[in-house]
């Protein structure tokens, strides 16, 4: 299979991403893909691309939108002040889900922040999904916490 193209995202990949999100048992379950986009899409993309501590990626094969991910850079005082990566909202076009494409975004994102001087990445992944947490382990990830959430 072909090298990605990953690239910074544009509000014209809006479309695309929401679709990549809304191609999965959970993402059916909260996201809105139809046209025209929610407008909530467009003001959170704007939030995100005003923010230099954010990075909405696509990833492309050929001209086909294939993949999306959101890096979030984090100061922090633990760990004598380092820096994280904070992965988000990883997804790969289910029709491709299985050929290596996921770990290939997943390295140009560790190496993303790797460049931002990074001392580690994190990420988080939906308690129900076995087959991502067992993918997460096969690329060196380890877990380490438990997460909570509160809806508000």
């Amino acid at each position: 299979m072909s090298s990605l193209d990953i690239r910074r995202a544009t509000e014209a990949d809006l479309p695309a991403i929401v679709g990549l999100l809304a191609d999965d048992y959970r993402g059916r379950e909260r996201e809105d893909p139809r046209l025209p986009l929610d407008p909530a899409y467009r003001e959170a993309f704007a939030a995100i691309a005003s923010d230099e501590g954010q990075f909405l990626a696509v990833a492309l094969l050929g001209d086909e939108t294939v993949g999306t991910l959101q890096l979030s850079f984090l100061p922090g005082l633990s760990h004598k002040g380092a820096w994280r990566g904070q992965i988000e909202a990883v997804r790969i076009a289910s029709h491709l889900r299985g050929k290596g494409l996921g770990a290939e975004m997943i390295a140009w994102a560790v190496d993303a922040c790797r460049a931002r001087g990074c001392q580690m990445v994190q990420l988080t992944s939906d308690a129900t999904r076995l087959d991502t947490h067992r993918f997460y382990e096969r690329l060196g990830f380890i877990q380490s916490h438990l997460g909570f959430k509160l809806t508000l």
